[in-house]
């Protein structure tokens, strides 16, 4: 186990130095140090001495990738890429293009962001799989076919109309919450329960779906069709049987999304005005803080490579069979 995970680490630095070679190419020769300015200054009545002055200030008037006019390792170091983006692998964000410290503030940001997602992850996930079980147990009848009905059109909304219809009703017309904000401490509860129940009944149609399809499959299957020879109910089928052996997939569908939470939810952030990561992304984005933009792709690369080992280690613990060599 110990050997595998060291090597899938191994595996994972040529996937990172391939992310971080895209987006520095992205942000700095598709668009050059002054086109960066420009963004970060504004098109119009920004001169030229202006321009000069904001890259130098950044840093960003060294070479790309290779500093002719230096000597020895200066050659390499004295540039863009090795100040910009090398150093993201020793997790030294330094500082956004407002000078704020970027690490200080994915810290302070990622409490919010669990916060929410947290709840929303864990109780999405136990609401999905009980629906799913409950419409297998009835499975063929005009239960089930109403059910794939109704998880299909819950799929077919997009995500803003339960935000701004629930922030309507349960906020605005009920006033039974605050309609956006954030209080640390114990008090942020009554600005997260609104965006997470909204998060938890926005993901029923397509959880509960996944599910279902998992666990018809599994309910098929000869060791299923045994139980129920011997004389075990339905119920103690689905909870005994069909559930343990759908876990394979579902641990790869769960897993990998955990990393993701620290990430924050952009719409939901947003909307509800709750200070976690995927606000603070949003925010960068919008003021063209590539210093931002550039280390969340890097972290989001990181975690999504630590969830897919995750992935591979949660198998050996949902079914024994499975050996990681």
């Amino acid at each position: 186990m110990f050997a595998y995970i060291i090597r899938r680490l191994f595996y994972a630095i040529p996937i990172l130095v391939g992310v971080n070679l895209i987006t520095f190419f992205l942000f700095f020769v598709v668009n050059s140090p002054a086109d960066v300015a420009r963004a970060h200054l504004g098109e119009k009545y920004v001169t030229q001495e202006a321009i000069d002055n904001w890259v130098a200030e950044k840093g960003y008037n060294r070479p790309l990738m290779f500093n002719a006019q230096a000597s020895g390792t200066e050659m390499v170091t004295d540039t863009i890429f090795f100040q910009k983006s090398l150093r993201l692998f020793t997790f030294n964000f330094g500082p956004a293009d407002d000078g704020r410290d970027i690490a200080s503030d994915v810290l302070t940001r990622m409490g919010p962001s669990l916060a929410l997602a947290v709840p929303s992850f864990i109780i999405g996930i136990w609401v999905n799989i009980c629906v799913a079980l409950l419409v297998v147990m009835f499975r063929g009848t005009r239960l089930d076919k109403a059910a794939v009905a109704l998880f299909v059109s819950l799929m077919s909304i997009s995500g803003l109309f339960y935000i701004i219809g629930g922030q309507y009703l349960v906020s605005t017309v009920w006033r039974l919450v605050p309609i956006s904000g954030f209080e640390p401490g114990w008090m942020a509860w009554k600005f997260l329960i609104l965006p997470v129940v909204i998060g938890v009944v926005a993901g029923i149609g397509l959880g509960a779906r996944w599910y279902r399809t998992l666990f018809l499959e599994a309910a098929d299957q000869d060791f299923a069709r045994t139980a129920r020879a011997k004389g075990v109910s339905e119920l103690g089928v689905l909870f005994k049987h069909v559930l343990p052996n759908a876990m394979l997939p579902i641990l790869t569908g769960v897993v990998v999304v955990i990393p993701a939470l620290f990430m924050g939810s952009l719409l939901m952030e947003a909307f509800f005005g709750i200070p976690g990561l995927g606000s603070y992304m949003l925010d960068a984005i919008r003021a063209q803080d590539f210093a931002i933009v550039r280390t969340m792709v890097f972290v989001g690369s990181v975690l999504y490579i630590i969830g897919l080992i995750l992935t591979d280690i949660s198998y050996t613990l949902a079914d024994p069979r499975v050996r990681l060599n």
